[in-house]
């Protein structure tokens, strides 16, 4: 490998796109302390009740990459794209879980104070943020990928613009736009 962490994960993506299931494991070793810190920022967020755990996270989220055959990503960036949709739904799927198990009473609950929207709006119902983020795609797709890719995927302004193929002007247009119709869809009031 060498001693540029970009190249090795660029790389490894072309030797895993190609089949070399290897190729996934040496990927993982780069990637996975990134992983489990976007785990953490996440469970952060979610109320002190809830049992998932970061190392369960990125493990999860791991398992489901290995599982998966020939994605191609070009790069960093858009690994962690996909890392972005596979954590979201993960996170979904334990709030769906949850809610189950308690008959509605027990909606996973996150935080949303990351910068995500104008004020501190704590105890958002991950199933909520996720409908409001689904409802937001059908109404302007992008503005909900950069969402996805800033809020669940801890893409910076940069690496979202790359993954999206716009400038870092336009991510950051998308983004406040996108917190603004966040907060007024998820708390009913208009952002100040």
């Amino acid at each position: 490998m060498s001693d540029n962490p970009s190249e090795d994960i660029s790389s490894l993506l072309v030797a895993w796109k190609d089949g070399d299931d290897e190729a996934l494991k040496r990927l993982m070793s780069v990637v996975y302390p990134e992983m489990r810190k976007i785990a953490r920022l996440h469970l952060a967020r979610r109320s002190a009740n809830q049992t998932l755990e970061s190392a369960a996270l990125a493990n999860e989220a791991y398992l489901k990459l290995i599982r998966a055959k020939g994605i191609e990503c070009k790069n960093r960036a858009h690994f962690f794209a996909l890392c972005a949709q596979i954590i979201r739904r993960i996170l979904v799927d334990h709030a769906r879980n949850q809610g189950r198990v308690k008959r509605g009473g027990g909606a996973v609950q996150v935080t949303l104070d990351e910068g995500l929207l104008p004020t501190s709006a704590t105890g958002v119902d991950m199933l909520a943020l996720d409908d409001a983020l689904a409802s937001l795609s059908v109404i302007d797709p992008r503005k909900s990928r950069v969402v996805e890719l800033r809020f669940f995927g801890g893409l910076s302004v940069e690496e979202s613009a790359e993954v999206l193929k716009v400038s870092p002007e336009t991510v950051m247009r998308d983004w406040k736009m996108a917190k603004a119709w966040l907060f007024r869809e998820l708390t009913g009031k208009q952002a100040s």
